[in-house]
């Protein structure tokens, strides 16, 4: 449904996004991630037809963005990292401007307005001026409004940007519904973990650069084999060092906040004789417990061995 083929976007002599292939299959959710000033907007916008492809191609629903920009734009429901609101217009005339604008059918017009407006938890804002709404629910209204022309593609840049712990939590519930719904959404995010709920897919884009994609279930893979083991301990005559490092399971040891870091790629059967090991050499441990896995480290750790490759 989405297609890049050496897609480059350069601005002078930047390079703001260098050679990406993307390929996002019909119903899926991709996640494109990357800090600030990787690219991710710059990609956004050439899909969106919005800035024209320095070089290469890019497909939307089997059409090239180029080429054929009016059957892009009709194939897809952009939400911007920054927009406007009007500020004179109510939640249900806001959408049906837009539906409006995009020539659907009078008919439908209303009810897919209440649909939307109930799918993104305004139902007690229909009446209320757009400008009146607080962010994160103008940010749910954006989504609808990408919707009221019933696209088979959904872009969405940074939705989550610039909310609070509240309003991102309500606009990860939108994006759940949303995945149930069959659309091909592609999500641009600079926090990882906001779409380990919601994607089927994740890429990081680095200097332009895609430089790994994984699907989920990999990621959620290799947080098994993968964990962190935070250490604290009494250890005379380097027991616990030599301990570790006769480990083959044991990948790497740092210091961390709240002790020794152990990044073990052993079973917890494994973990478990570690333990017996370390208290047989007579090491008196004060704590020896599993740290959740960061997802994002866990991915820049995937992408460092995808790079290596």
């Amino acid at each position: 449904m989405i297609l890049t083929q050496n897609l480059v976007k350069k601005y002078g002599k930047m390079v703001a996004v260098n050679e990406i292939n993307l390929s996002v299959e019909r119903g899926t959710v991709f996640g494109l991630v990357g800090e600030n000033g990787a690219g991710k907007t710059s990609a956004l916008s050439m899909l969106a037809t919005l800035s024209t492809p320095t070089y290469g191609y890019a497909y939307i629903n089997g059409y090239e963005v180029s080429r054929n920009p009016r059957e892009v734009r009709r194939s897809i429901g952009y939400m911007p990292d920054s927009f406007g609101v009007y500020d004179d217009l109510t939640v249900m005339e806001y959408l049906r401007f837009f539906a409006d604008c995009y020539d659907v059918d009078k008919r439908l017009i209303r009810p897919r307005a209440e649909e939307l407006i109930e799918r993104v938890r305004l139902t007690d804002k229909r009446d209320t001026y757009v400008n009146a709404l607080s962010r994160g629910m103008q940010q749910r209204l954006e989504i609808a409004r990408c919707l009221m022309h019933d696209p088979e593609v959904l872009i969405l840049d940074e939705p989550s940007s610039g909310l609070d712990p509240r309003s991102r939590i309500e606009m990860r519930a939108v994006l759940q519904g949303l995945r149930d719904t069959g659309k091909t959404i592609l999500i641009s995010t600079h926090i990882l973990h906001e779409l380990a709920e919601v994607a089927d897919e994740i890429g990081i884009l680095r200097s332009g650069e895609l430089v790994a994609v994984a699907a989920i279930q990999v990621m959620l893979q290799h947080s098994n084999a993968y964990r962190t083991i935070v250490l604290c301990a009494r250890d005379e005559g380097n027991a616990l060092e030599r301990v570790l490092q006769a480990d083959k399971q044991v990948l790497r040891i740092e210091e961390g906040r709240e002790g020794l870091e152990v990044l073990y790629a052993g079973t917890h059967s494994q973990q478990a004789e570690l333990l017996t090991k370390l208290v047989e050499a007579g090491v008196r441990l004060t704590q020896f417990t599993e740290k959740p896995t960061d997802i994002e480290d866990l991915f820049l750790r995937l992408s460092a061995v995808q790079e290596g490759q």
